[in-house]
């Protein structure tokens, strides 16, 4: 250790022009904030490992998003369904007395199921069929069941 000298301070600021960059001086540590886990929602999501079979998922969502009943209703309804039957479904999400109420109860089922959301198993080989059991997302304790099949690359709800 060497000599320290001994300087006068006359009340002016000393500017310390030493080049740092030599020292090994790390930068101060990144701080992330505290994570405690996925939450309960997440946890309790269920999706289907099937890619076509989320995207059909996907699909029906962004149509129920939309309102858009028609397209909703072609998309989903099982492939041997005749143009009557198909219809007669229709009405009853559009004109019917209830109407509104049954297209709720669809969307936000078709929603979850997108999501995973209240999924609480799925059987079947998701290749063919997939059967998903969940918890309705907004009538507590009403226990659900909706069954697609895929035909020919296409998945549609099972009649």
């Amino acid at each position: 250790m060497g000599k320290k000298s001994k300087r006068r301070s006359n009340g002016t600021p000393q500017i310390n022009n030493h080049d740092t960059s030599e020292t090994n001086q790390s930068p101060p540590p990144v701080l992330y904030p505290h994570s405690d886990g996925p939450s309960e929602e997440d946890l309790s999501c269920l999706q289907t490992d099937s890619p076509s079979l989320q995207q059909k998922l996907n699909q029906l969502a962004a149509l129920a998003n939309a309102n858009d009943r028609a397209k909703f209703v072609a998309q989903f309804v099982p492939l041997d369904l005749t143009e009557d039957d198909m219809k007669g479904f229709l009405d009853d999400l559009t004109i019917a007395p209830e109407a509104e109420g049954q297209w709720n109860n669809l969307k936000v089922e078709i929603i979850a199921l997108a999501r995973g959301q209240g999924v609480t198993r799925i059987e079947g080989d998701q290749t063919t069929r997939a059967i998903f059991f969940f918890e309705h997302p907004t009538l507590k304790g009403c226990d659900r069941e909706v069954s697609f099949l895929c035909t020919g690359g296409e998945w549609r709800a099972e009649g």
